[in-house]
């Protein structure tokens, strides 16, 4: 059977292709296909990547079928009935104060945003541009959860997420969280958790470019459960 192979961030460069059509035998796994991918590569990069099959997060045991669309997602670089759920990813600037002013309502106490921008050095090294891409499927449902998560755990109104795709120059908003609550400390803490859960789950990745060269930026680790071990891989079906 074939399956469809879709890299992203720096297992990209690794793999050699945007896109790729593997060849596996009937009733083949996840792991399967991990160990095989890894034959004749430096398979260290498999480890602690993300799999998702048909857009849905994978297990490294979950069997494979003809068709199946398979995203290898390296670690990455980011609502209820009523809501309005605003998840956006785009590739145009972010008019961060249009967004915030349309953010408010008369009932909110509170509107606190975080505003996420391209600075010019990272660790020592002058940057030059940042490149941002996703897995926008998976990506856009994420954030929806994640707005769905934070309305339940912290009671506010609302939140959204807008994020930059592509090429981004110093200066420029790469993203933009706003939480709208009847009450300061909510926002605060729901704002605070959007944004470190989303750089841990949600399939966007780097690529920092330096006036010295240019590399994918480390990701922060898959969740437990999320993340699945390329040692595991060695040893699938």
């Amino acid at each position: 059977m074939q399956v469809q192979v879709l890299p992203f961030g720096v297992l990209k460069d690794w793999l050699g292709a945007e896109a790729a059509t593997v060849e596996l035998p009937e009733g083949a796994t996840v792991a399967r296909l991990l160990a095989q991918l890894g034959e004749g590569r430096s398979a260290e990069l498999l480890r602690g990547i993300a799999v998702s099959v048909n857009a849905e997060f994978a297990t490294s045991a979950q069997a494979l079928s003809e068709g199946d669309e398979v995203g290898l997602l390296p670690p990455v670089s980011g609502g209820s009935e009523g809501m309005e759920q605003v998840v956006i990813l785009s590739t145009e600037p972010i008019q961060a104060e249009a967004w915030i002013k349309a953010a408010k309502r008369g009932e909110d106490g509170a509107v606190v945003v975080f505003d996420g921008i391209v600075r010019n050095h990272t660790r020592g090294r002058e940057t030059l541009y940042l490149d941002y891409e996703a897995y926008d499927k998976l990506a856009t449902r994420q954030m929806k959860e994640l707005i769905g998560e934070a309305i339940r755990r912290f009671a506010i109104r609302d939140a959204w997420i807008i994020h930059r795709l592509g090429r981004l120059r110093i200066g420029e908003t790469s993203v933009l969280i706003i939480v709208a609550s009847a009450h300061r400390g909510p926002a605060f803490d729901a704002c605070r958790w959007l944004i470190d859960t989303l750089k841990q789950t949600v399939p966007i990745w780097k690529q920092e470019t330096f006036a010295d060269g240019a590399v994918w930026a480390a990701g922060e680790p898959f969740p437990p459960g999320m993340a699945v071990d390329g040692a595991e891989a060695s040893h699938g079906s």
